[in-house]
């Protein structure tokens, strides 16, 4: 799981990674479509399947400004989710240059390797550009499969594990996100569990 994933100058409010990469844009009933538009054709370079997650008074508008292969989710007011439309597989519209600009130099270069491509040995402050190079002849389907099995290595959330089943429901998707040094899950677990009247004494 990737939050506020970065799409060239955009950021997916969440990503996952599975077989596919899967990115969820949410619109809540007090956002604005305004922008949905932009933000769609940014994550089709990126994401095989694109799901909106919208407020119950945004269904309508989603339906109609999204195009048919792109899901639709619906939050309701009491806050749970169903499907209104699946999204579907498009991985062979990916553009393997904006996936280059969304990943650090080290996962690109992984990518290459896993493509049976030579990475280039230039100086570092040519890198990027020769990457671009490369990367613009590669193939947008098996640049996508390289790209989820890179990210799912180099951005893996397992060591998170035991700090995530220790806090209550309501923090862990901020233990997922919020960077917290290894040294300091024991002491966040602690205040945790601290006892309301034990913590106020603190202050």
């Amino acid at each position: 799981m990737l939050t506020e994933f970065r799409v060239g100058s955009r950021k997916a409010d969440l990503a996952i990674l599975n077989g596919s990469a899967t990115v969820y844009e949410i619109k809540s009933e007090r956002d604005s479509l305004t922008r949905l538009d932009d933000q769609l054709k940014a994550y089709r370079n990126v994401f095989s399947k694109i799901y909106v997650v919208a407020g119950e008074n945004h269904v309508d508008a989603v339906l109609a400004k999204a195009d048919p292969d792109i899901g639709v989710l619906l939050l309701s007011k009491r806050r749970q989710i169903s499907s209104v439309r699946e999204a579907a597989y498009r991985a062979d519209l990916i553009c393997p240059l904006t996936i280059l600009d969304s990943i650090r130099t080290p996962e690109a270069a992984v990518i290459l390797r896993e493509l049976g491509e030579e990475v280039p040995n230039v100086p570092n402050t040519a890198m990027r550009t020769e990457l671009r190079r490369v990367f613009a002849r590669l193939g947008p389907e098996r640049t996508h499969d390289a790209m989820v099995k890179t990210l799912k290595r180099t951005r893996n959330l397992q060591p998170l594990e035991s700090l995530v089943s220790d806090l209550p429901n309501s923090l862990q998707a901020a233990a997922l996100t919020v960077p917290i040094r290894r040294a300091d899950h024991g002491r966040l677990v602690g205040a945790v569990q601290t006892d309301l009247h034990a913590a106020m004494r603190w202050a």
